[in-house]
């Protein structure tokens, strides 16, 4: 007997090993076609708009692409003084461009979101030229200093350089209440003009209240829906899930019906002499109201999570931590509570990233003090067009739930979530 070992063929005559690897791969292959088309989707739904946005929201080359002269220019200056004759011809040539492409309108509006004006001395050197009043053959500088005073402001110059990089992070600053000065460093807006610090600690306020008021709410009817008979069980469910059903325009315009002055709640209080007749509270277009429909529209979120887990656990267990000694709430809270958390965390975690992305609610129903930054960034994609300050809150505020959802992995772990 050979003191090498045999090798194993099969009846093709190929090695046993290699034949293996191949039958291997052949499966993983299959495998991969299988769930192609998913990727694809979620490539097409989900990973390229993310990339859209990104792109979106640090690109900004079109200054840089209308202005080119200017910016070569730029270059040698070291933006502390008014910039030197070459790069008010430069400026002058790019915007005689822009103006026989009737272009010059898009430059001024990006160049106003830099610096307050910009729309204004822009057009008025726009007149200027469509009257010929700008001499070609003497120096440029002057004459453009002497269209506007704004033209004899560094300040405005020290704007055109800084959009000079294609790429940028303004708008995350911007989204922060922060800004890039004209030395280049990072400063804070005016107090009186802080406005997206305080949308972004209200977003995180309200959602995390809807969460907290969604749970108490949830929580015993959840019970009950796991405890009850079936028949009973089964019309508490179909209550529940009513909403459902509804539209959410249709809810939301319910609940501004209800909770207005002369509503029906406000006169359910007057009825009962809980409130006089002449100091009805205010519950709309406040954070009132807003936590009022925003809890009962989630609801639902909280519920379904809460009732699949208790649904799992025996009656059994609480009696026999009865048994052994315990009164109700020593076992309702050292046997049953705990083997609920995983609906719990999941029921959380499910109402908390729906609420900090609501729109249409507090749109209707917040008024002033009730805006989120999900309203913010929708008036800067129908109103003032700014798509990129736009892509560049969503993306923040995506980042935030991402972040929300490791510091929840990290102390409670998603392997603890149980939708069912």
């Amino acid at each position: 007997m050979s003191s090498e070992t045999k090798q194993i063929l099969t009846t093709d005559g190929i090695p046993l090993e290699i034949s293996l690897k191949k039958a291997e791969k052949k499966n993983k292959i299959k495998a991969f076609l299988l769930v192609a088309p998913l990727l694809v989707f979620l490539f097409i739904t989900y990973v390229f708009p993310i990339g859209e946005m990104f792109t979106r929201s640090v690109d900004d080359k079109m200054v840089t692409n209308m202005l080119p002269k200017t910016f070569k220019a730029m270059e040698k200056w070291d933006g502390k003084e008014l910039p030197p004759e070459e790069v008010f011809a430069g400026f002058y040539s790019d915007f005689k461009i822009l103006v026989e492409n009737q272009t010059q309108g898009k430059l001024g509006q990006r160049l106003n979101k830099e610096k307050n004006g910009f729309n204004s001395i822009t057009k008025k050197l726009l007149r200027q030229i469509k009257r010929k009043k700008i001499d070609e053959t003497i120096g440029i500088k002057e004459q453009i200093m002497k269209v506007h005073k704004n033209w004899r402001n560094v300040e405005y110059w020290q704007a055109i350089k800084r959009t000079a990089p294609p790429y940028t992070f303004a708008k995350y600053l911007k989204g922060m209440d922060m800004y890039f000065a004209p030395d280049g460093s990072i400063a804070q807006v005016d107090e009186d003009r802080r406005i997206h610090r305080i949308l972004w600690l209200r977003t995180l306020e309200i959602a995390l209240f809807v969460t907290i008021f969604c749970f108490l709410m949830g929580y015993p009817i959840a019970h009950l829906l796991a405890t009850l008979p079936m028949k009973y069980s089964n019309l508490l469910m179909i209550c529940v899930l009513l909403p459902f059903w509804t539209s959410l325009l249709v809810r939301t315009a319910s609940w501004m019906i209800l909770l207005q002055q002369q509503g029906v709640v406000n006169d359910f209080f007057v009825m009962i002499g809980l409130v006089s007749d002449d100091s009805r509270p205010e519950m709309m277009y406040n954070k009132v109201g807003t936590y009022v429909a925003m809890t009962q529209i989630l609801l639902p979120f909280m519920v379904l999570p809460l009732y699949s887990v208790m649904k799992t656990i025996s009656p059994s267990l609480m009696r026999a931590g009865k048994s052994l000694g315990g009164t109700p709430f020593v076992a309702f809270w050292k046997v049953y509570f705990p083997l609920t958390i995983p609906g719990i965390g999941a029921g959380c975690l499910l109402v908390f990233i729906l609420a900090i992305g609501y729109y249409i609610t507090p749109a209707l129903v917040g008024g002033a003090s009730g805006t989120l930054i999900s309203n913010q960034i929708a008036y800067h994609m129908k109103t003032t067009l700014d798509w990129s300050f736009a892509s560049a809150m969503g993306l923040m505020l995506l980042s935030g739930v991402l972040v929300i959802y490791w510091i929840y992995n990290k102390l409670v772990g998603v392997d603890n979530i149980k939708l069912g």
